[in-house]
């Protein structure tokens, strides 16, 4: 009776993966197989490995790791220092509300402050500088990237260092460990955890930028997010856009399966 009940329990789970998940993931394979005018093809495969969707692929692995690690750096000792502040819950709230604002405002407001006549520019001229177009390059969409990234790596960080066993770090100290040996042999070791679950949360989502893209970049930086947006939107090609999706989905599930946590090795607080 109770393992019926245990099944019957599950079963709007499943109907909701079945659903929301798998059926989406096979429309989008089914339409990888089909060409513009809907015939069955496997040039869209093809056409994958050719040297445009290779490098486009290549850029997108690389600003997502700019972008991953930019935040990583912030975030990481931001993380640290909230968990010895007396009101560490009430900063890390503030530090999450922005990301609930709209994503697109967000964007629109780095155009503003990033644009010829914007406050950022105003100040510069201050000293006496020309002001300079800081939209549509490299460096702003990665700033942007990472501002809006930040508080999804913080959380999880957060949470691990919260949960460490403060002895741990005290028997290191006593035994005559410096700060820097502590934290690489006990600190980092014992939070790698929420480490790599803040690179899940940002690397993954990195990889399919396409708003961000266009507004700040403009064209300058083109990924597989801003390649499948103009796939099915411009072109109208859903088979490429599809394919481009097929193997984006492939590398997410890489990257989770490197990133894949192990089993908790101890030193949390219980």
């Amino acid at each position: 009776m109770q393992t019926k009940t245990s099944k019957s329990a599950l079963f709007p789970y499943v109907l909701w993966i079945a659903l929301f998940v798998i059926a989406p993931i096979a429309l989008v394979v089914y339409y990888s197989l089909l060409d513009i005018h809907g015939n069955f093809t496997l040039d869209n495969y093809k056409a994958f490995f050719t040297s445009v969707y290779l490098k486009m692929t290549l850029s997108s692995f690389w600003y997502a790791f700019l972008i991953t690690f930019f935040t990583l750096l912030v975030s990481y000792p931001t993380a640290y220092f909230l968990t010895k502040t007396k009101h560490k819950q009430l900063w890390l709230l503030l530090i999450i509300i922005p990301s609930w604002i709209n994503l697109l405002l967000k964007t629109y407001a780095f155009i503003g402050i990033f644009g010829l006549y914007g406050p950022l520019n105003a100040f510069i001229e201050v000293f006496g500088f020309d002001p300079k177009q800081m939209l549509f390059t490299d460096i702003s969409f990665v700033f942007v990237s990472v501002y809006i990234f930040i508080p999804f790596m913080i959380l999880p960080i957060f949470n691990s260092l919260d949960r460490l066993n403060p002895a741990l770090v005290y028997a290191a100290r006593d035994l005559g460990a410096s700060a820097f040996t502590t934290f690489r042999r006990v600190i980092l070791p014992l939070t790698m955890d929420g480490v790599k679950s803040g690179i899940q949360v940002v690397f993954i989502p990195a990889l399919s930028l396409f708003m961000i893209t266009r507004l700040i970049a403009g064209n300058r930086v083109i990924t597989l997010g801003t390649a499948i947006e103009q796939q099915f939107l411009v072109t109208q090609n859903w088979g490429m856009g599809s394919t481009i999706a097929v193997f984006l989905i492939l590398f997410m599930v890489i990257v989770m399966l490197i990133t894949g946590q192990k089993k908790d090795k101890g030193g949390r607080v219980r």
